[in-house]
């Protein structure tokens, strides 16, 4: 934690949200994966291994140079054999060959060859020991802002190469590496952590695909929804009702309210980055505010959409109101959970609160195309000739519609495809004018299972958690 405070003194770019490695090689090694949050870094998983670093290289060194003599037993110093050989491992760092006093023997000749040798292994671990940490902090190497080398060892010849063929990211050392850990020591004692400043991530462009991607999906299945309702006994008489797509209904409203959380939360990390004072609640203030002003504008959209139709049929608003606004009650409580856990700065999410809470658009524009596949087939002219294409659109909207689902419940690409088989086909299967509103709550219901599991692993217990808990350190360390 020392070292990862150290680089951001030292100008390194760690926004809040980034994540670093941090291979300590010294006598051992121990590479840690940490975090950064708006109050410092968290550490997501150590592995040590006291057996992979400079003191191993110094007794295969020391064992090639003295051919396995035993010093203590003919009368030496093994220490001054030891420093000897340690001078000279630093010395072949930068030079082809030295020459090493022993002591109660002639000197000998160490070459690069010889360091190589002894350093192979070494650096091989350490690489292994990297690869695992990151598995075990479960990332990937496009999560990590960096790799950085610190400690007596870390700069071992092939130890960047070692690692770089292990996770793909060739690492850095950082200049002083013996000192790194006491000079960033130094700089948090001398912080006053109530005015630190932290560095705000902006949100990137793509954002913008989780604002615009919902809301338009919103827009059209609303117009759809209005312009394709069948008006019966258009007199106004006594009998007057409209055939009206109340699924439609919801899944519009479910979009407006993800919309406007999506333009809420980037709203909030943008306003955040763009303070002059940023401090450790910069951008959890900022993100509750827009969250919660997210979840009114959502509701007021749901039920400005409830009453302008109930206004253009001439119908009671109370059926618009409950198909409007019902469905998107649990997504309306988690995401007030999660302006309250912004707020609170409890922990910040990987990638910042806009990632967070940004829908997945796959499942959204799935579930808009199938509902809109549904309501075509259900109002078109069934004519002879088209009536069977018809249908198909139907029950193709049917398995859009699944599909979406499942996309909005399940990440991992494998699971995605065993669950959409079996939940499309009975989608599809049960398409009529009843099941609209059934599937469309499924829909809406789905969406917060995929919001209060984020919540789950992201922030209440993540699971990143358990890989920090056990944390082998070399004795004494």
């Amino acid at each position: 934690m020392a070292v990862a405070e150290h680089l951001a003194a030292t100008g390194v770019r760690l926004p809040v949200g980034a994540c670093v490695v941090v291979c300590d090689v010294g006598a051992g090694a121990e590479v840690t994966v940490l975090r950064r949050r708006p109050s410092g870094f968290e550490v997501l998983a150590t592995l040590a291994d006291p057996a992979a670093g400079g003191a191993s290289v110094d007794s295969t060194l020391t064992t090639a140079l003295t051919n396995g003599r035993d010093m203590a037993a003919d009368g030496m110093a093994p220490w001054a054999t030891a420093e000897s050989v340690r001078v000279a491992k630093e010395a072949l760092i930068s030079y082809p060959a030295v020459t090493v006093p022993l002591a109660g023997q002639a000197p000998v000749i160490a070459n690069r060859a010889m360091l190589d040798e002894a350093v192979r292994p070494v650096v091989r671990r350490v690489a292994d020991l990297t690869q695992q940490t990151i598995a075990a902090a479960e990332l990937a190497a496009s999560d990590l802002a960096g790799i950085y080398c610190v400690g007596g060892s870390a700069r071992l010849p092939h130890l960047g190469e070692a690692i770089a063929e292990h996770t793909g990211v060739m690492p850095t050392v950082v200049a002083e590496p013996q000192l790194a850990a006491a000079l960033g020591a130094a700089e948090v004692a001398s912080t006053n952590p109530g005015t630190a400043a932290v560095e705000v991530p902006v949100p990137p462009v793509r954002r913008a695909i989780g604002v615009a991607v919902p809301g338009f999906a919103s827009l059209a299945l609303f117009w759809q929804c209005i312009v394709t309702a069948e008006r019966h006994n258009v007199t106004l008489g006594m009998h007057y009702w409209v055939a009206f797509n109340w699924g439609e209904l919801a899944m519009a409203a479910v979009f407006a309210l993800l919309a406007c959380l999506a333009a809420g939360t980037v709203l909030g990390s943008l306003i955040a980055a763009r303070s002059p004072t940023q401090d450790v609640r910069t951008e959890g203030g900022k993100v509750s505010i827009g969250i919660l002003a997210a979840v009114s504008l959502g509701a007021a959209i749901a039920g400005l959409y409830a009453v302008v139709t109930s206004q253009y049929f001439t119908l009671p608003v109370g059926g618009f109101l409950r198909w409007a606004l019902w469905p998107i009650v649990p997504i309306a409580v988690l995401a007030m959970v999660m302006a309250v856990v912004a707020a609170r700065q409890w922990r910040t999410p990987h990638g910042g609160w806009s990632a967070l809470l940004a829908a997945p658009t796959g499942s959204v524009v799935a579930a808009a195309l199938g509902m809109g596949l549904i309501q075509y087939s259900l109002t078109a002219d069934r004519w002879p000739h088209v009536m069977m294409w018809v249908d198909l659109a139907g029950r193709i909207g049917g398995l859009f519609l699944g599909v979406g689902i499942v996309m909005a419940i399940v990440t991992p690409l494998m699971f995605r495809i065993i669950l959409a088989a079996p939940v499309a086909v009975i989608s599809a299967a049960i398409v009529n004018t009843q099941a609209t509103g059934i599937l469309a709550v499924c829909y809406a219901l789905a969406v917060a299972v995929w919001w209060a599991a984020r919540l789950w692993t992201r922030i209440v217990h993540p699971t990143t958690a358990a890989a920090a808990s056990v944390r082998p350190r070399a004795e004494g360390g």
